[in-house]
């Protein structure tokens, strides 16, 4: 998509106005998700940078090529950065040991394996029948059985719950026979 080379080369070239026409149009919606799920407007800009110097220094060492929209990309690298910070803050509260703070470089190592995860498996659902992405798609945003018998016409939960075992099976096949899986699963 030239939209997307547009703005990967915007950010190798620190673009400034490219780059405050993204944050402009995109910030609002982070920023949105990140209030919605515990936190402030602070940690919302800083789930954004980080984000951005994420995709910027990844694209820099390897040019990958990104299947979506690359506002897409960017909130769900934002999305994924915020979860890992949750989850972190999470540990640390629960936790009575010392809990070792890893360093910045560690958080974006951690974070491009993460948005790597997420790209196999974006891959691999598109790679199934569209109608196991339509119930898996069902499945993931946790929508009642019964739901899903009557938008894809079932004849019962029963039908809907073998499907989407199928489904599942299949997708996980073909993650697990992805030649990736195996260095994106070790960490």
């Amino acid at each position: 998509m030239k939209n997307n080379l547009t703005y990967l080369n915007a950010l190798l070239t620190n673009n400034s106005v490219i780059i405050k026409k993204l944050y402009k149009e995109n910030f609002p919606a982070v920023r949105k998700f990140v209030i919605q799920n515990k936190g402030q407007e602070a940690d919302a800009e800083d789930v954004f940078q980080k984000a951005i110097v994420q995709i910027s220094v990844r694209y820099r060492k390897e040019k990958f090529e990104i299947n979506s929209s690359f506002e897409a990309y960017l909130f769900t690298a934002c999305k994924n950065l915020w979860r890992r910070e949750l989850n972190k803050s999470k540990r640390r509260v629960t936790s009575l040991h010392a809990f070792e703070q890893p360093n910045e470089e560690q958080d974006q190592a951690l974070a491009l394996l993460e948005q790597k995860r997420w790209e196999l498996f974006n891959e691999s659902l598109k790679s199934i029948s569209e109608n196991c992405q339509e119930v898996l798609k069902l499945f993931f945003t946790k929508t009642a059985y019964s739901i899903i018998v009557e938008k894809l016409g079932y004849n019962s939960e029963t039908v809907a719950r073998q499907r989407v075992f199928k489904c599942k099976k299949k997708l996980s096949q073909i993650i697990k026979n992805d030649p990736r899986f195996k260095m994106l699963k070790q960490l």
